[in-house]
């Protein structure tokens, strides 16, 4: 062993030589691991010409590469806000989703946010999320122009709200005969579009868009005022409405009167102002993403649970609007006895709460509706009117085929909830043969007003339709003496006689009763009912005093002398 004294001699002896040298101690350890660096790079260079990757990174590469890969996981959430879900996301899911602090956090909303678009969540698939990237591919497709066909509004429309029922193209514009609520007159326009949609959630019924090419150039925009597509509305005397070319009006009063339209004095348009904010709203319900207005009620529907807590009655009608399009009025009945009321300045008010979703086999949601329904009862009969029935409509088109109907009804006072889930096949009136919509049972059967014809609750066509919903234990819809009963079905497809040009054919009322014993018996024929084409609608009322208390069948028969075919539906009630 060396002592620490000889340790410390030799590393003096040392020093000193290197001084004598000249040569600073610093110095030589610089240079040595310098020697050894270069020694090092030098060996990785070898190794990097025999394998580039096994070439190391530097810091600064490490650092870059680091900064590269942040950026690129930035743009695929950005492109996801931003592109994919920018037209169905809302506003509260937009501001919560930029409050999040990592990448982790994304994923996990992003995944949530499907979830709760999927409308079977019990399965793999998510039949929303397939169908909006569906959408986008066709918007791509079909409405690009300059700009991606999902930036376009055509490509939003589509995106949000699928495919229209009807698509009225001028694709390059020209001569056009303006409708009389347009202001009439022939005109010229830029190329446009008019989609309508027979119903869209949160928007309405018979909803009309526009959309007008004003550059020529394929980018056709929404929107609110008609006249934009007139090219002549800057010309003047080209392009006047009836009124203008009758010296009814002016011109220039297009452009001075203000509002949101410039389309100029009509016989049937002056009311465009007091319509401008109408146009408005839809205008904007059209630009946010739609909503749901009663959370609770729809998760009773998306989780299926069975809440039979708030009893109530469903019936569904079918009445065809085209060969590929049914009406089907959904008719909801709730007794008074099972609602909650509250007083409030001597009258009492029962609040329901309802929400319905139609999806079809697959899972995919075809219609969603949801309305508040109240019932105010002087609080000195609220008593008496315990066994009265509120009843709640709401028609929906649909296309033939086999759907899943779900329905929640919950008592807001009460805070009760109640849930029906059926199957429902929508028939296919087909143009081949006769056919008839559903025989319906109503209460209440008049006329409406021309301006109400097809609008408002209980309304088909021309008539209010008030049906009596049966009972869901399978007992006949119940009808008291003093009332009357209305029988309302339409007929479709009759045939037309080559020689007279018209329909031929006889209709039988056959009322039984329990013991299959005839009561009533009537006979009419088209012949009696005016100029019938290949569509009658069958109305009868009978006062129920004219009928003992018992159970009884009406059957309507409908024979076509022309092509000898024959529709026979029944339907039961009962009188007490």
């Amino acid at each position: 062993m060396f002592s620490a004294g000889f340790r410390n001699g030799c590393l003096s002896s040392v020093l000193a030589g290197l001084m004598i040298l000249n040569i600073p101690a610093a110095s030589f350890a610089q240079d040595q691991e310098k020697k050894d660096s270069d020694e090092r790079a030098a060996a990785a260079a070898e190794a990097c010409k025999a394998d580039p990757l096994k070439c190391p990174i530097s810091e600064k590469q490490k650092k870059k590469n680091a900064r590269s890969l942040r950026n690129e996981l930035t743009k695929v959430y950005k492109k996801w806000l931003d592109e994919d879900v920018r037209w169905i996301i809302t506003d509260e899911e937009r501001s919560a989703f930029m409050q999040l602090s990592n990448d982790e956090e994304r994923d996990q909303f992003i995944e949530a946010f499907w979830q709760r678009r999927d409308p079977t969540p019990d399965t793999e698939e998510n039949e929303f999320k397939e169908e909006h990237y569906a959408r986008i591919a066709y918007a791509n497709e079909h409405f690009a122009a300059g700009i991606p066909g999902w930036k376009s509004d055509r490509g939003r429309i589509y995106i949000v709200f699928g495919k229209a029922d009807e698509i009225e193209s001028h694709p390059s514009g020209g001569s056009y005969e303006r409708p009389m609520e347009e202001g009439g007159g022939e005109t010229s326009t830029y190329p446009f579009e008019t989609w309508r949609y027979r119903y869209l959630e949160g928007i309405g019924q018979e909803v009309i868009i526009e959309f007008v090419d004003t550059c020529m150039c394929g980018d056709y925009h929404m929107t609110m005022d008609r006249s934009e597509k007139d090219a002549l509305k800057y010309t003047p005397n080209a392009g006047l409405t009836l009124y203008e070319q009758m010296g009814m009006a002016n011109k220039t009063s297009r452009f001075t009167g203000g509002g949101l339209e410039q389309l100029g004095s009509g016989p049937f348009n002056n009311d465009l102002q007091a319509k401008q904010f109408d146009r408005l709203e839809q205008f904007a319900k059209l630009s946010r993403a739609p909503a749901v207005k009663f959370k609770d009620l729809e998760e009773v529907v998306t989780h299926k649970i069975n809440v039979n807590l708030m009893p109530f009655d469903v019936r569904a009608d079918f009445v065809k609007v085209t060969s590929d399009t049914v009406l089907v009025p959904v008719t909801i009945q709730l007794k008074n006895r099972d609602v909650t009321f509250q007083n409030k300045d001597g009258i009492e008010r029962g609040t329901v709460n309802i929400f319905g979703r139609v999806t079809t086999l697959s899972g995919r949601i075809v219609q969603t509706f949801e309305d508040t329904v109240q019932v105010d009862v002087p609080a000195e009969l609220l008593p008496r009117t315990a066994e009265n029935s509120s009843v709640y409509w709401k028609a929906l088109p649909l296309k033939p085929g086999l759907y899943r109907f779900d329905i929640v009804v919950k008592d807001v006072n009460g805070d009760r909830k109640g849930s029906w889930s059926r199957g429902v096949q929508v028939p296919e009136f087909s143009e081949d043969h006769l056919s008839n919509s559903t025989l319906i049972v109503a209460d209440q059967m008049e006329p409406v007003a021309a301006k109400n014809v097809g609008t408002g609750n209980f309304v088909i066509g021309t008539t209010k339709v008030r049906p009596r919903v049966p009972p869901s234990d399978g007992k006949p819809v119940l009808f008291k003496r003093n009332q009357k009963l209305n029988f309302w079905m339409q007929v479709y497809n009759l045939s037309v006689d080559e020689k007279t040009h018209k329909a031929s054919a006889t209709i039988e009322y056959n009322v039984t009763d329990a013991n299959n014993k005839a009561v009533i018996h009537t006979v009419e024929s088209t012949d009696t009912m005016g100029n019938v084409g290949d569509q009658v609608t069958l109305q009868k009322t009978l006062s129920a005093a004219n009928l003992q208390p018992g159970l009884y069948k009406i059957q309507i028969k409908v024979n076509d002398n022309v092509s000898k075919q024959t529709v026979d539906p029944t339907a039961t009630f009962a009188v007490e």
